[in-house]
């Protein structure tokens, strides 16, 4: 076997030259700070996994091997991947982040052969990348509804509950990801006229938009609002302390129906469970930022709004696979209401 070498230095280094710039997207762009997360994360459970398995994670040469090498690395490989994905499912991973971890291991892969030009050899296209549709879960409009009118419920919740409601309603309606609601100044706001605008350019997909306000998100605005330009519109909180207050604000609203969440385990499903119990998920229990944007895009779907029109206030490209699973989502809704109607014109009771 030809000289081994380390492979954590060299992730390490595919870390670094993502984040200086020295790598770059296809398109010349830089990388995402989510994906180089994802890397760092990728490099943690890596890191983990040697060290508990004593599994020895090296490269070689893979360049003029001779058949019996070339059959004994294919198969250290092979027990790789089998072994690390074992390892994250024991610890209770589900398809869609083991196939993620995956999939950056594909990546780096990629890395070192095409830009490092090192002769790895193409073992990790044996790598399959699982995936799992997880159901999409929003607010029902009659939900969202609730939740901007009803003046009792918003007087029975804490100081900090109704500032974390009032940013959820305010991204149920704009459709900003958790990121970009909290980088929001007074120059993101412009009045013309009667109407106000909601400008922004996303951090995620550079996709700038104009967004017209209804009056209670306006009213939110000049809630929140400073004198200052610079100024931070919402105060600035953690996303676990975001989504914990989020999940006591729907059982205070008893947002408590039952819900059946399956995920899946190498294919296999498996239904999730309250944490601690052996009781049945709650719609609030599930709460959480990412229902924002996924219930304003069902919303204004719901509400009649055209496709391309929702496309271009959230930003999605006209092939985005999840922007059909929004459609599809909306789609339903609107069959169970005719659904609904149809019942009662199927019956006639004078009066």
């Amino acid at each position: 076997m030809k000289k081994a070498t380390a492979l954590l230095p060299l992730f390490h280094q595919f870390i670094k030259d993502s984040e200086t710039g020295k790598r770059l997207k296809k398109n010349g762009a830089p990388i995402k700070k989510q994906s180089l997360d994802n890397y760092k994360y990728v490099l943690n459970n890596l890191t983990l996994f040697s060290q508990d398995t004593e599994f020895e994670l090296r490269l070689c040469d893979a360049s003029k091997l001779t058949k019996r090498e070339y059959t004994s690395e294919k198969n250290y490989w092979k027990k790789f991947y089998k072994k690390f994905t074992s390892y994250l499912y024991k610890k209770g991973c589900y398809d869609n982040y083991v196939g993620q971890n995956i999939k950056v291991l594909r990546t780096f892969f990629n890395y070192l052969k095409k830009e490092k030009d090192l002769p790895t050899g193409d073992f990790h296209q044996m790598f399959y990348v699982r995936k799992e549709e997880v159901d999409i879960l929003v607010l029902s409009p009659e939900q969202l509804k609730f939740l901007i009118h009803d003046e009792a419920f918003h007087h029975k919740l804490s100081p900090a509950q109704k500032r974390v409601k009032d940013v959820f309603v305010f991204g149920c309606t704009t459709g900003l990801r958790f990121s970009d609601l909290f980088l929001l100044t007074n120059k993101n706001f412009e009045k013309q006229g009667e109407i106000w605008y909601l400008k922004v350019k996303s951090k995620k997909t550079k996709t700038p938009t104009a967004i017209k306000l209804p009056s209670y998100a306006v009213e939110m605005y000049q809630k929140y609002a400073s004198k200052s330009n610079r100024a931070l519109l919402f105060k600035p909180v953690s996303l676990f302390i975001f989504n914990r207050t989020l999940k006591e604000i729907g059982e205070k609203a008893e947002f408590t129906q039952p819900i059946e969440v399956v995920r899946e385990r190498m294919g296999k499903p498996k239904k999730i469970l309250r944490e601690n119990t052996q009781k049945q998920l709650r719609f609030c229990d599930k709460m959480s930022s990412h229902m924002m944007r996924r219930t304003a895009i069902t919303t204004l779907l719901i509400l009649g709004m055209p496709e391309h029109l929702v496309r271009k206030i959230s930003g999605h490209s006209s092939g985005s696979v999840s922007f059909n699973r929004y459609i599809h989502y909306a789609q339903v809704y609107i069959d169970k209401e005719i659904d609904k109607i149809h019942r009662k014109l199927e019956t006639y009771n004078p009066e």
